[in-house]
């Protein structure tokens, strides 16, 4: 039930996806200007991590969710009568509002329901339900925005009924927090990390970093490659091909308990290596096809790095401070969704939308090529000194 109260409020952030041809049709503006709208929702998660990050491993993980569903209806209430930039940007930093409130604490609620026995299979539970959720967003709402009535309407009606659901799931759950303080208590502040976790959080933030860059390209300016470099303007299929990188990265995670996260990380940055060359091949030669496989290879190999990291953070944090090291890992992260992609929408005017993407790929590349290399190095190292 908290898994399910996950994917429907990451599902949130991703609705907009193939509606954002329609916005531009009503209310008209640039691609960068999609671009900002989009990272507004970054800065948004990454505003709520980095200052009540870990305020539920002290109050309890059910009200800051409770709070982060709230949080998701008022976006989704907002897009329902978006006719403006600002509301556009409104709708989106309240949907990074709420992810920032599930993110680190939804993870780590998934995991401390879950019997001990059953540690590892949570943690899959609970990043497939993040990623399974982004990708079933933009999904939903390219099927129904393509074949149903309203199309800027209907996908939030949608959405506001799952919300009303999940609410009532999480207030029949248990609180996992011992001796949880009142919600007045809780004071922003910035998360702090245990020292047994400083030594894996690097390596694991730098991964997290190239994959989430990939996933954010794929939401914001995929729309936009699709129709004008290949001709494509059928929302559905939109939602279909960011929902194969969601997928793939879903699958990927299955692959990290027979690899160890040690070695799904570095393994990971090679994998997303190889999609994001098919994704500059895609660019280069404007091909559907390659487009799809890069969603697919791509997100395959973010999947793998992000369950590993998670799982190296989690696995290293006292369970007191497991929630606040957690959003600490998605802060970085979710500075890889905004930064890279505000840099293909500035490169876009002078440049162009397929040679910006070009640029981005490259950029990427390397930052995956040097973070896999090092991070492979590191597991070697660890294995030949009798470490995991």
């Amino acid at each position: 039930m908290a898994a399910f109260a996950f994917a429907v409020c990451m599902a949130g952030t991703t609705l907009p996806t193939p509606l954002y041809g329609l916005y531009r049709e009503r209310i008209g503006f640039s691609e960068l200007t999609v671009t900002v709208v989009f990272a507004v929702y970054a800065f948004g998660v990454i505003a709520v991590l980095l200052l009540v990050g870990d305020v539920s491993d002290t109050v309890g993980r059910r009200p800051v969710l409770l709070g982060g569903l709230v949080c998701a209806a008022g976006s989704a209430v907002v897009f329902l009568g978006a006719d403006s930039v600002p509301l556009l940007c409104l709708g989106r930093l309240l949907s990074g509002l709420s992810a920032g409130l599930f993110t680190g604490t939804a993870t780590a609620y998934v995991l401390e329901l879950a019997p001990s026995r059953r540690r590892g299979r949570a943690g899959f539970v609970a990043t497939a339900a993040n990623m399974g959720g982004l990708g079933c967003g933009p999904l939903l709402s390219g099927l129904l925005s393509e074949y149903a009535p309203h199309p800027l309407v209907l996908p939030f009606v949608v959405h506001l009924g799952l919300l009303a659901v999940s609410f009532a799931l999480l207030l029949v759950l248990p609180e996992t927090v011992e001796g949880a303080r009142p919600l007045r208590t809780a004071r922003p502040h910035l998360p702090e990390l245990p020292p047994q976790v400083r030594g894996v959080f690097v390596p694991a933030g730098v991964a997290a970093f190239a994959g989430f860059s990939l996933l954010g390209l794929f939401t914001s300016v995929g729309p936009a490659f699709l129709a004008e470099g290949l001709g494509v303007h059928d929302r559905a299929v939109v939602g279909l091909v960011v929902f194969a990188a969601f997928l793939a990265s879903t699958l990927g995670q299955l692959l990290v308990p027979r690899l160890g996260t040690a070695r799904a990380v570095p393994l990971g940055c090679f994998v997303l290596i190889a999609g994001l060359a098919l994704l500059a091949g895609s660019l280069a030669w404007a091909v559907l096809a390659l487009l799809v496989l890069a969603a697919l290879v791509g997100g395959a190999g973010q999947g793998m790095g992000l369950r590993g990291a998670v799982g190296e953070v989690a696995g290293a944090s006292p369970p007191e401070h497991r929630g606040g090291a957690l959003s600490a890992l998605f802060v970085v992260a979710y500075f890889g969704i905004s930064i890279p992609v505000i840099g293909v929408g500035l490169l876009t005017g002078p440049l162009g939308l397929a040679h910006a993407g070009l640029v981005f790929t490259a950029c990427m590349a390397l930052l995956a090529a040097a973070s896999g290399v090092y991070l492979l190095r590191r597991a070697v190292v660890g294995e030949a000194a009798g470490g995991p």
